[in-house]
């Protein structure tokens, strides 16, 4: 079945919540063997947990990292491939954002974190994944993304030129490794349930402002986002590489959501354009 993932061992970044242990859940159902790698390895003992719970055929284990440290990420990705053999894809969902707001009273320290996590956390994760998956024979990294790299996202501060700087790393690298049997594709999501997106789900005005910009009227399940991570690993996928594929109900085909209702108590009408 060209959909399987059965005893294939894959990497899942950022896998003690959200997307990550979705995806994570998802590959364990199908028979894979995942690993799994975090910061809090008190998290990511709970997923292992809970995954494990379900009973899917697969198995995991998982291992504390930080994908903004190149030694710790060498260490996981090595601790991946060395569990049976060989690693055969990774699914690259560790990010996030450190600021928000507008962009003249963004802290300049809080900036560069979150341009590291996003762009030099992907970088060091793609870099020793992909020796690994080229000394195997090939294999598949699926970075996630989102639709605030493609549509503007007004007082977001570094999360979509940083997430935008990400889908350029990974076309780049589908361009480099295509020869080597390494497909890298990216998923940007839109509005997903997540504990991280809670905030906007409470604010009427922000979550109404999402469904008027999205065709299909409802917010985007976890499974969503692993369902076609699913497929970019599986052999299924065997001819697609250099893709950034939305999954965020058609929102990118209208604009980035409108955040003033939950903003503009914190920083003014005249703090969001500008005025300091």
């Amino acid at each position: 079945m060209q959909l399987s993932v059965d005893s294939r061992t894959y990497l899942v970044t950022g896998g003690g919540s959200g997307i990550g242990k979705g995806v994570a859940a998802t590959l364990v159902a199908s028979g894979a063997n995942v690993m799994i790698i975090g910061r809090n390895a008190d998290r990511l003992a709970a997923a292992v947990e809970e995954i494990e719970a379900s009973g899917g055929p697969g198995s995991i284990r998982y291992e504390p990292a930080d994908v903004t440290n190149e030694d710790e990420v060498t260490r996981a990705v090595e601790a991946a491939a060395g569990w049976h053999g060989r690693l055969h894809g990774v699914v690259h969902s560790a990010g996030g954002s450190h600021t928000i707001g507008p962009i003249t009273q963004i802290d300049s320290g809080l900036w560069r974190s979150t341009v590291d996590l996003n762009v030099n956390g992907t970088m060091y994760v793609l870099k020793h994944a992909a020796r690994e998956m080229v000394r195997g024979g090939g294999g598949s990294f699926v970075g996630i993304s989102s639709i605030a790299s493609s549509n503007t996202h007004r007082w977001f501060g570094a999360y979509g030129p940083a997430k935008s700087a990400l889908d350029a790393l990974l076309q780049l690298a589908a361009d480099e490794l295509g020869p080597s049997w390494v497909r890298v594709n990216g998923i940007r999501p839109g509005l997903t349930r997540t504990d991280m997106v809670e905030p906007i789900m409470q604010s009427p005005e922000v979550s109404e402002d999402y469904r008027a910009c999205t065709p299909l009227p409802r917010v985007g399940e976890v499974s969503d986002i692993a369902n076609l991570a699913l497929f970019l690993l599986s052999d299924a996928a065997g001819y697609i590489t250099g893709q950034v594929i939305n999954v965020d109900g058609g929102h990118g085909l209208r604009r980035g959501p409108d955040m003033s209702g939950l903003l503009e108590p914190v920083f003014g009408a005249d703090g969001l354009r500008g005025v300091v």
